[in-house]
């Protein structure tokens, strides 16, 4: 009978344990849930401050273990994500900030008090071609433009003057401007209809004001969508 205690012995070790060990992960979630709600909050307080707004807005926190990285007050990577954002009363799709080495202070769990700084922020605005299409007709004044997405490439559809033309386009960034560079026009098109395309939307169009001060760095299309890229240095967030 002796023999068998120290194996029980160590089976209630072991269970200990394994149970400690579930109760230290249900904790770290919960601590991290709470903390990004409130880095929820305070990114959509910032954000508001550059006129933007949301039909939702989450953050999740990334990296190896909640309170490791809150212990030297530092995530290495958080991610802010709007749905349905809205910008200078410009609908997008989605936005995604992505942010490194980000600075949270214990107290601001406790106090509901603080700052939080970010060394690096990486934003992506995901909006639709139809909203770029409001954007190019208000910036070039030509009513009967209108921009697709066809198989993953923009093309542009104009009518002017009784004739018509369907081009593919290539989104890119211009002295701080949307220009949309026309790859290849088909023979015989109107010289009213080439000069339109060719001069027009190469002039560009104004980018909706970015939240947190961001700089555009570059657009592409995905999936059927216009992604504008940005990038923030020393962000900050108070709460």
């Amino acid at each position: 009978m002796s023999s068998n205690r120290p194996r029980r012995g160590f089976r209630r070790l072991i269970v200990t344990l394994v149970v400690l060990a579930v109760l230290a992960v249900v904790v770290d979630r919960i601590a991290a849930v709470v903390a990004q709600n409130q880095l929820a909050s305070m990114a959509t307080k910032e954000a508001a401050k550059y006129d933007v707004r949301s039909a939702d807005t989450s953050v999740k926190i990334g990296g190896f273990g909640f309170f490791p990285q809150l212990f030297k007050e530092n995530f290495s990577k958080v991610t802010l994500t709007m749905g349905q954002p809205k910008l200078s009363r410009i609908p997008g799709e989605k936005l995604t900030v992505d942010m490194h080495n980000v600075h949270v202070p214990r107290s601001l769990l406790t106090q509901q008090s603080g700052a939080v700084t970010i060394d690096a922020t990486d934003l992506r605005l995901q909006f639709s071609p139809r909203e770029l299409s409001r954007l190019a007709v208000a910036a070039t004044g030509l009513q009967g433009l209108s921009v697709v997405a066809v198989d993953g490439k923009l093309h542009a559809k104009l009518t002017l003057g009784g004739s018509s033309a369907d081009v593919p386009i290539t989104p890119q960034i211009s002295n701080g401007r949307l220009a949309l560079s026309v790859d290849q026009l088909p023979d015989g098109i109107p010289a009213v209809l080439r000069t339109a395309l060719q001069n027009r939307l190469a002039d560009g169009i104004e980018i909706p004001k970015l939240p947190f001060g961001a700089q555009v760095t570059g657009v592409n299309v995905q999936d059927n969508s216009v992604i504008l890229t940005a990038a923030v240095q020393d962000l900050k967030f108070n709460s």
